[in-house]
């Protein structure tokens, strides 16, 4: 059994890393081939090319960079031609990943090709539903209202797997001392504006007024900032302005402690929003955009930015867009939810149950339900 998986960005890679793992425990004489980065490597991968090659975000960055990425997506292609796979997986990062499938499909169309993560196509661009029936035989979603999606826009088959943040429930919760924390004075307040420096440039002026005004009100605070690595400078620069600075924390781990620690956040829109939720953590969400991004609204169909809410159902976590996120908003917002009002009982009531439903029928882990729908795909006995 030989498997070929393309993972595009970091997150990718470690979903890889876990199907890789999953695959092994289920088929241990299957090999892994194909592209991915330093989490997949200490699973056995030798990648084809560095992820970073591919890892690019942001139009501008694209543009520049479109002669490498031509180059990349045809070597891929070849390579999984040239290894005649029993599946072709493809994670994420959908502007590489899913033109490369195109091309295999058309020049060796025996083999299978699963999408492990769904295009966001129940929010933006619902066309690329229809289109993906030509070259992808099953979708892995991440996520329990996806499958209807897909359905609906008439796509491919899809599986909801679960989400792989549930496997890492005891690093997102708490234990007692950690519970207690929460309750006590001074409360830990996370400010967490993104991890992109687009992100970062909007959100931070607006985080520090937050901060400013929350201090002013007489609210005794820990306040911490997990950071990601690449924007620790950018970060460090922009509190050089503010009055009051928060504790800049980098890497995962302590992340993590501040969460299993903090009553509430302020968070930019992403999948943060999501490990907040299974911590247990009440939330204000804020997000900005490019004059010329926020026209695309017009074309996004979804009752929230927040994917808490979309996989919760309803709209318990308060969102600032545009305009909208703006210090005095963001202040009113968090108030009261540093109390025990009903705005943030309502929010812990929700989070309560967010993990079930991001775990697949059955109670089974994401990644075996994944690695479980490859090797069915691929024709594994």
């Amino acid at each position: 059994m030989k498997i070929f998986v393309v993972a595009g960005e970091k997150s990718g890679d470690l979903l890889g890393a876990k199907l890789m793992q999953a695959l092994r425990r289920t088929a241990p004489d299957a090999t892994v081939e194909g592209v991915g980065g330093e989490a997949m490597a200490r699973e056995g991968l030798r990648s084809l090319f560095p992820i970073e090659d591919i890892a690019v975000m942001g139009l501008t960055s694209i543009i520049a960079h479109i002669p490498r990425l031509i180059a990349r997506i045809e070597q891929t292609s070849r390579a999984v031609i040239g290894t005649r796979p029993d599946a072709l997986v493809l994670i994420d990062s959908p502007d590489f990943t899913h033109r490369v499938a195109r091309r295999v499909r058309r020049r060796a169309p025996e083999i299978p090709i699963v999408d492990y993560v769904s295009p966001t196509i129940w929010a933006w661009r619902p066309g690329r539903a229809a289109a993906m029936r030509a070259y992808v035989d099953r979708v892995l979603a991440l996520f329990p209202f996806e499958p209807s999606a897909h359905e609906r826009l008439g796509g491919p088959p899809c599986v909801f797997v679960g989400h792989p943040l549930v496997e890492h429930l005891d690093e997102l919760r708490p234990n007692a001392d950690e519970a207690r924390a929460r309750d006590s004075e001074p409360s830990v307040f996370l400010l967490m504006p993104g991890s992109r420096r687009s992100e970062i440039q909007r959100l931070m002026p607006p985080f520090g007024q937050v901060l400013h005004n929350v201090a002013q009100r007489g609210r005794r605070m820990d306040v911490i900032l997990p950071a990601v690595a690449h924007l620790e400078a950018d970060i460090r620069e922009e509190l050089r302005s503010w009055p009051y600075k928060p504790q800049v924390v980098v890497g995962d781990q302590p992340k993590l402690a501040a969460f299993r620690r903090a009553r509430v956040a302020l968070v930019a829109s992403g999948t943060a929003t999501l490990e907040l939720a299974l911590a247990g953590v009440p939330m204000a969400v804020a997000y900005k955009v490019s004059r010329v991004e926020e026209l695309a609204k017009h074309f996004i169909n979804v009752p929230s930015i927040v994917l808490a809410n979309l996989v919760l159902g309803e709209n318990v976590v308060p969102e600032f867009l545009q305009r909208d996120c703006n210090p005095d908003a963001l202040t009113n917002a968090l108030g009261p939810l540093f109390s025990g009002g009903p705005e943030r009982e309502r929010q812990l009531a929700a989070f309560a149950g967010i993990d079930t439903m991001l775990t697949p029928a059955g109670g089974e882990r994401p990644s075996e339900a994944a690695a479980r729908n490859v090797l069915e795909v691929a024709g594994w006995r």
